[in-house]
């Protein structure tokens, strides 16, 4: 983990007051901001997306949800050519020298990873028609041309990050006194905030196997442990904060309470049969995972194990994420099930058009929990899963700071 010496922040409480009319002749580049853009609107666009099919239906193709996604790779590409032709063709020494060459043509390799995403999300948008052609207008979220649609978006995400990334690292070895170092805080914010964006697609991709009434089954907590650690541990890693993994778990949490009390305020009819439950608004998500509580635990637990080997800590990390994020979401579940949630902030009174009187979500009842041993034996699983989630996030972090192209 991140030392005290080389941390950038310690320097920022000796710069004085003149550090802040130095870091006005360091802004963030404008394409950085466009990328965070392109980034949100796709996070938007995607919780937009599946509101709009458990409210309405699929009716078109063009839908202001499915526009908003796309806003991302048109966003994106605008961002990849203006830094492609800037460094390929342009005579910006700086820009060149930090960008990579792939067949021939010049940019950072943020700009070619989001360059992939790109052509992964566009491709999706026809292949998706047809899926929902062949085998229904109404589909699972993890179908294929929805994975490699969500594939793209996280592409153009970690492309996004990587642009930020390798302006930060260079931002922090800069030789540029204070403007350097409240640089390299606002990128290293940036970061964060789109990290948490990563994060909370993370939860989107597992929201079929953490849904309220399946978290009493041990594969709520395996989903977790897989997906969640190795984004806390490589955030935390690259961007050299304290509070990374709780930041970024913030950032998802707000991100879903938000949705939820601003989505029901839209008027909305379902357009498919049959429906089972009168819909008059969009439907939001449910209430967001407490993995903001092993986050703090990660982040607390990150700062005093510096010295550590890392499979010691990852170890470590994979038990305590499991056993924390059962222990506060295990009775939290039983709390979402209860009439006591049922009001506009929690959520727990939305319901799908097509969500059956007889359905565990309507009852308010668990889907076949586990006990006994089958519930210990998949905690475990989920420790071991946790531990090696944390375990590839803390090598790729640390191979991250150094990317400076």
């Amino acid at each position: 983990m991140s030392t005290a010496a080389n941390h950038p922040s310690v320097l920022v409480s000796q710069a004085g007051a003149g550090a802040q009319a130095s870091a006005r002749r360091a802004p963030v580049p404008w394409y950085l901001w466009v990328g965070a853009i392109a980034v949100t609107s796709s996070s938007i666009g995607g919780a937009w997306d599946v509101s709009w099919h458990r409210s309405i239906g699929r009716d078109t193709f063009w839908t202001p949800a499915h526009m908003a996604i796309y806003a991302c790779g048109v966003l994106a590409g605008i961002v990849g050519l203006w830094l492609t032709a800037q460094a390929t063709f342009g005579r910006d020494k700086k820009m060149r020298d930090a960008s990579v060459s792939i067949f021939g043509l010049r940019a950072p390799l943020g700009v070619f990873l989001a360059g992939w995403g790109g052509l992964a999300m566009l491709t999706s948008a026809p292949f998706d028609n047809w899926w929902h052609n062949a085998y229904g207008l109404d589909v699972k979220i993890v179908s294929p041309p929805h994975t490699l649609l969500i594939l793209g978006i996280r592409a153009v995400g970690v492309g996004m990050l990587f642009l930020i990334l390798a302006e930060m690292n260079r931002a922090a070895l800069a030789s540029e006194g204070p403007a350097g170092v409240v640089s390299f805080r606002r990128l290293q914010m940036l970061f964060l905030y789109l990290g948490g964006l990563m994060v909370g697609g993370q939860m989107f991709f597992v929201q079929e196997y953490t849904w309220d009434v399946a978290l009493h089954q041990a594969a709520a907590y395996i989903a977790l442990a897989i997906a969640i650690p190795v984004a806390f541990a490589a955030f935390s890693e690259a961007s050299r904060f304290r509070w990374a993994a709780t930041t970024c778990a913030a950032v998802y949490t707000l991100f879903v309470i938000g949705e939820i009390l601003i989505l029901p305020l839209v008027p909305a009819q379902p357009k498919l049969g049959p429906v089972y439950f009168p819909v008059t608004h969009l439907v939001p998500a449910k209430f967001p995972i407490l993995i903001i509580v092993p986050a703090l635990a990660l982040d607390l637990l990150w700062q005093r194990t510096k010295k550590w080997k890392p499979w010691q800590i990852a170890l470590v990390s994979g038990v305590l994420f499991v056993a924390l994020v059962t222990a506060v979401e295990w009775p939290f579940a039983d709390f979402l099930l209860s009439k006591a949630s049922a009001n506009r902030f929690f959520g727990t009174i939305y319901f799908d058009y097509n969500a059956r009187p007889w359905s565990f979500d309507r009852l308010r009842e668990f889907l076949h929990p586990d006990s006994g041993m089958k519930l210990w034996l998949g905690l475990a699983r989920a420790s071991v899963y946790a531990a090696i989630s944390t375990w590839v996030g803390l090598a790729f972090g640390r191979w991250m700071r150094g990317v400076q192209r």
